[in-house]
Formats: C-alpha cells, sequence, structure tokens
C-alpha cells in the first residue's frame, strides 16, 4: 500500500512539474514574441534614420565641394601674400593690412561678410 501512495504520489509530481513546465515555456514564447515585435519596431526606426540620413548625402556633398572651393582660394591667397615678398611667411599681417586699407578707402568691407559665412558653415558640420 506503501509503494501505492508513493506511486501517485510522484504520478502527480510529474503532472504538477509538466504543468507548470508548460505553463513556463508558454510565458517564455510570448515574451519572445514581444521582443521580436520590439526589434521589428526598432529595424524601422534605424531604417528611418538610414533614410533621412540619405537624403542629406547631396547636401553634404555640395557643402565638402564648397569647402574645398574655399579651401584652395585661401591656399591661393597665402601663396600670393607669401610670394609678394611678406617676409615672415606668416600672411595674416599683410592681409590685415590690406584688409585695414581697403576698409579705410571702401567703408564696409564684403570680403568679412563673406569669411563669417564660411566660418559658420564649417562651424555647422
Amino acid at each position: 500500500m506503501a509503494s501505492q501512495q508513493q506511486a501517485s504520489s510522484s504520478d502527480a509530481g510529474r503532472a504538477y512539474f509538466a504543468q507548470q513546465r508548460g505553463i513556463l515555456i508558454g510565458e517564455i514564447a510570448t515574451s519572445f514574441e514581444h521582443v521580436l515585435t520590439n526589434i521589428n519596431k526598432l529595424n524601422r526606426s534605424l531604417e528611418a534614420i538610414i533614410t533621412v540620413g540619405n537624403e542629406f548625402s547631396s547636401v553634404e556633398a555640395l557643402w565638402s565641394q564648397f569647402e574645398g572651393v574655399m579651401g584652395k582660394e585661401e591656399q591661393q591667397v597665402e601663396a600670393q601674400e607669401d610670394d609678394n615678398g611678406d617676409g615672415d611667411g606668416d600672411g595674416e599681417e599683410s592681409r590685415d593690412e590690406s584688409h585695414a586699407e581697403s576698409t579705410e578707402v571702401g567703408g564696409e568691407d564684403e570680403d568679412e561678410d563673406e569669411d563669417e559665412t564660411v566660418v559658420e558653415a564649417r562651424g555647422r558640420r
């Protein structure tokens, strides 16, 4: 009789274990579905971000081209100033002197506004 009680209690224990295991597996499956749904949402968001970023590639290329042109002009101006016999090779002093002369003679200096625009454009990148 004792062996029958042990057998029935072990069957009940196994049934309880199987029931709890089934419940836990169901919860895990539900959690995986939620994770998969959230990963899909994240993927769509990342794709949208990449799409927006790609829309700015033409703008970035234009700014890069502008920066390259402005950089070449600055190098040419500095080379011309060095060729004019500045002496110290700095180039900044003669540029400042010519800037002061043009400001005195011509009033407002448009080059200064252009330089500020270039600095602002570079700062935005």
